[in-house]
């Protein structure tokens, strides 16, 4: 095997044994508090960690686009969740071309998006499973109260070529109290107006080990977990040494004492702070901070460094949010230890719809 020194930069590594142990500490973590686990392949779009995750004991994968979904039902995974209002004609023929050859279901939050998967599904072999999308506090899509989560599963259930499944809710980190108090709520509404929920999808790896204190939810969707970042470890999901993907940097520059630049710029740490200072942990200078990121430069302080990095020294850096570093490179390498194991191409990298 070649040494990962050997490898030009920037370049993302994916460190396998970190996934393998993320993957099993999820899967049983789920599988001892009853929940079944439906993971996000946002964060690594490559279906060989999704057919891990399957084989550990996940029920499925969740997917963010259709073009994600073509991807991995390609890969030959046909239990698939998108969790998104699909709208208009092209997209709607092939979320259909989709149902014709994988288990997938959808969601909904508005009159409007069922209308349009009623008519695209009116005259299917099979109706489309389709869940209530609800806010239960992050303040993005979904439907505003449990009594509205009600109204839209009526329409569901009465929609030609549809079939209510469920609620489905992507919360707001750290309001595990809330999110659980909305659900419960809906859950009984819905028993009492006849429509019981056979799924109620929860999500999200900030507060993945709390998921069992959401009582009502069956499923849990994790997506970072499997190879955390910064963002992750601040939440304390996990420390540092179970962050999984990094990205490879050379020094290109020492222009002062105390300022090093990398050839690692917004186009492959992401901009992204997510609230923290700089844009990623260098894992053999902690002291020093990611200042800041040009397309493809990023700049070092390294005044609080004892000892600093030289000109053509490579750093390994915890990104800040890994899922969008997924999305900025073709391919990824694989590595155990310091050795590169294989190199694989992101297969659902840039995938729209």
């Amino acid at each position: 095997m070649t040494d990962i020194s050997a490898l030009d930069t920037p370049a993302v590594l994916i460190d396998i044994d970190r996934v393998e142990a993320n993957l099993a500490r999820a899967q049983s973590y789920a599988d001892s508090h009853g929940l079944k686990l439906r993971p996000h392949i946002k964060t690594h779009k490559l279906p060989r960690f999704a057919k891990r995750a399957m084989e550990l004991g996940a029920v499925g994968i969740t997917v963010q686009k259709l073009g994600e979904a073509e991807v991995f039902a390609d890969a030959g995974i046909t239990e698939i969740f998108l969790p998104y209002n699909i709208i208009g004609a092209a997209k709607l023929a092939r979320l259909r071309a989709l149902a014709e050859r994988v288990n997938i279901s959808v969601t909904a939050d508005s009159v409007t998006t069922v209308a349009g998967l009623s008519d695209a599904f009116a005259d299917a072999g099979k109706p489309l499973t389709v869940l209530v999308e609800c806010d239960t506090g992050m303040g993005r899509c979904g439907v505003q109260t449990p009594e509205a989560a009600v109204a839209l599963a009526q329409l569901i259930a009465a929609s030609p070529g549809l079939v209510f499944g469920g609620l489905m809710t992507y919360p707001a980190a750290g309001q595990v109290e809330a999110n659980a108090a909305w659900l419960a709520m809906a859950k009984s509404e819905l028993a009492a107006a006849g429509l019981p929920a056979a799924v109620i999808s929860n999500g999200g790896t900030p507060d993945l080990w709390r998921a069992h204190e959401v009582t009502a939810a069956t499923e849990h969707r994790p997506g970072t977990y499997i190879y955390m970042d910064r963002f992750q470890v601040a939440k304390g999901v996990g420390g540092f040494t179970d962050c999984a993907l990094t990205v490879l940097a050379t020094v290109v520059s020492r222009p002062t004492e105390d300022r090093a630049i990398i050839d690692a710029g917004s186009k492959a740490l992401t901009s992204d702070t997510l609230g923290m200072t700089g844009f990623g942990l260098i894992e053999a200078y902690p002291e020093a901070v990611i200042t800041g990121l040009s397309e493809e430069h990023g700049t070092i302080d390294l005044s609080k460094c004892a000892t600093k990095p030289v000109i053509g020294e490579t750093l390994r850096i915890i990104p800040n949010h890994a899922c969008v570093v997924s999305n900025l490179f073709d391919t990824v390498h694989l590595i155990s230890g310091e050795q590169l194991v294989e190199t694989v191409d992101v297969a659902a990298r840039g995938r729209v719809g």
